[in-house]
Order: structure tokens, then sequence, then C-alpha cells
């Protein structure tokens, strides 16, 4: 598994602070912030791994979003909110963003990105209104004359890199650099005689960009029937890899099945991203306590998708939205729990909206 400490080891991560500040700024500007802002810590004197600390409404100032990893209680302590510590953007996804603003502040125009940046429409409107366009198709790159691309942070395949580096354009990788890992991992292992197997949603793009590294035969896996009717192409020892949002339980599910079809599986890689884990552990804790649990994210977004499987299995009333907005508060109930998460792609200030508006309806009615 993936830990952000492993970044020191990848070599294609190289700090960026001026720009990193530029992108700050203008973040900031748009109201667009990362995990790491206003409201993202949990309150002072939450101890890791003690369980959410308890507090009262009444002890925080007024129109403030809740703190997170912090269950807050309505005055008569009958009512609950949890918003999950681990929520918003990684590491990568803020990483690449990032990387957008700042392109965007130094207004050397046109700036495109490959595909969206990151699968939250609330970003790439703003990116939009900004001057940052979209290509969504090799088609739609050939058209483009001059000008920076931008590559998301799921990452493309090797024929897009060829492609911008043909049309002479000015390429900026915000791949995140736990992708970029896996694509080195599996053209390493390929080249080694090595057939590679995906464990992840094939058409999702950052499958879809490891795949054109691999040199030999590939399989893309994502469910037990799959794995189940999997059939070597070769009789070469199996690599296994993973899309780096998958879902562990499953991921170590569908290998048990693949070492059960008695196949040489001497390169079990799991590549699933850390904060991956931790962000789904923490939504199925707060979901099993929940009588209702919200999950924020782009409705493209695969990882907010599985948050949102997560919480289902542990908690019937759980709601996927993109804003506040899409949620009815009457299905919100009037007493016990909400639990509110959100998807690696979810800006800071989503999270924030829905945490005052859960405040003022749940907490304060009370």
């Amino acid at each position: 598994m993936f830990n952000v400490e492993d970044i020191k080891n990848i070599e294609e991560y190289v700090p960026f602070e001026e720009e990193k500040a530029a992108g700050e700024t203008a973040r900031a500007t748009a109201g667009i912030a990362g995990a790491a802002g206003k409201g993202s810590q949990s309150a002072p004197g939450g101890t890791a791994g003690s369980g959410p600390r308890v507090m009262s409404a009444a002890d925080l100032p007024a129109d403030e979003p809740l703190p997170r990893g912090v269950e807050v209680t309505s005055a008569d302590g009958q009512s609950s909110v949890i918003v999950a510590k681990n929520a918003g953007f990684c590491f990568g996804v803020k990483r690449a963003v990032d990387r957008v603003y700042s392109e965007a502040e130094k207004g050397e125009k046109p700036i495109y990105t490959y595909g969206p940046i990151i699968h939250n429409e609330t970003v790439v409107e703003d990116l939009e209104r900004r001057g940052v366009k979209v290509l969504n198709s090799p088609e739609e790159l050939a058209q483009v004359k001059s000008g920076t691309v931008i590559i998301r942070s799921h990452g493309v395949s090797m024929d897009i890199y060829q492609q911008i580096e043909r049309q002479g354009l000015k390429m900026v990788d915000a791949t995140c650099p736990f992708v970029k890992k896996i694509h080195r991992l599996v053209k390493e292992y390929s080249e080694k005689g090595y057939e590679i197997v995906i464990i992840g949603s094939a058409d999702h793009p950052e499958v879809v960009g490891i795949r054109s590294y691999c040199a030999g035969p590939v399989t893309v896996i994502e469910t037990e029937e799959d794995a189940k009717g999997f059939q070597a192409k070769t009789e070469r020892p199996i690599c296994v890899v993973s899309q780096t949002t998958f879902n562990l339980k499953k991921f170590d599910k569908l290998v048990e099945i693949l070492r059960s079809l008695r196949y040489d599986t001497s390169a079990i890689l799991n590549t699933i991203c850390n904060a991956t884990e931790v962000r789904q552990s923490e939504a199925r804790s707060i979901a099993g306590r929940a009588k209702a649990m919200i999950v924020i994210g782009g409705k493209h977004s695969s990882n907010t998708q599985k948050l949102t499987e997560i919480c289902k299995r542990e908690c019937i009333d759980t709601y996927f939205v993109q804003t506040f907005s899409d949620l009815n508060p009457r299905l919100l109930p009037s007493r016990g729990c909400v639990g509110i998460t959100a998807g690696a792609s979810t800006p800071n200030n989503l999270i924030e909206e829905v945490s005052k508006e859960c405040r003022k309806i749940i907490l304060n009615r009370c």
C-alpha cells in the first residue's frame, strides 16, 4: 500500500513551491480549499485512534463549520453530527488542482487539461471560468495548435503523451505520483515476462493509463465473477496491481480468488493509496453508528462512489450528493447521529457548506 512518505522515493515528484503558493492564492479567491483548510482539523483535545471526541454545538462559535473527527451534539444531547477527519482532497488531487490554478495565475493562455483535472464538477467549472478548457479526446487534442496541456491526476495513456510532444505543446504533468509509480511497476514486470492483472474499473482513466504501460498481456478485473472467470493468456507468472482508489477488502477478496486458481501469483502488489484505505475505514466506522450518512463528491468520482457503497452496507440511509442543495433535509433523522464524509476530489468549501447546514437543521432545531 502506498503512503505519502513514499513520495520521497518517487523520482517524478519535484516540489514546486512557487507554483503551489500561486495555486493556494487562486484557490482561496475561488473559495475552493483543500482538505487542510479551515475546519479540516479535529478540535483541540482529540487523540488519534481514541474515537471521536464529543462536544456540544453550544461550545462552538456560531455559523462556523463543524470540526473534523468530532461528534458534535445538540443542546439536549439527542442529536449529533460527525464530519470525517479524513474527507476531501487527498495529496494527489490537491497537488494536481494547485498546479492548474498556478498555471492559470500565470496568464499564459490557452490552457487545457486532458480530461477533467479531477472528477468534481465544481472545481472544473471554476477552472473554466478562469480560462482552463477541458480536452476529452485525442481528436480534440489534435485541434490544439498552441498552449499548455495539463495531464490530470488520474494520468493518461502513453499515446497522449506522445501526441502532445508531436504537436509541440507545453505539457505539465499533474499525474498523481502514486499512479506514476504503478506505470513504472507494470512496465518493469511486463518487461520481465510477467502477465499483468489490474484490479479496478476498466473504463476508469487511471486504469486506461496503466494498461498502456504494459509491454505484454494484460487483464482488468473488477468483480468476483471477473476473477473466477480469469484465464491467463500465457504460462507466465502473474503480476497483480490495483487502481489506487479500489476498495481494499474487495482487492483482498479478488486476490484470494486469483490465488485459488493455482496460477503463479508471485507478484501481488497492493498499489491502493493509503489515503484511500484510511478514508474508507473511517467512513465505515462512522456509518456503523449513524442513522443517516451523507457522502459528498462529484457524480463521476469513482472513489466517492466506492465510499457510498461502503457506507450503505453499514447505514441504509446513505445519501450521495454533490452539494447540499442535492439533499432533501426532511430525509435526515430528528434524533440520532448523522455522519458526513467526502471523496478525494471534493473541495473543502463543499464539505464546510454541508456541515454548516447540518448544524442549522439538526443541532439547532433541538
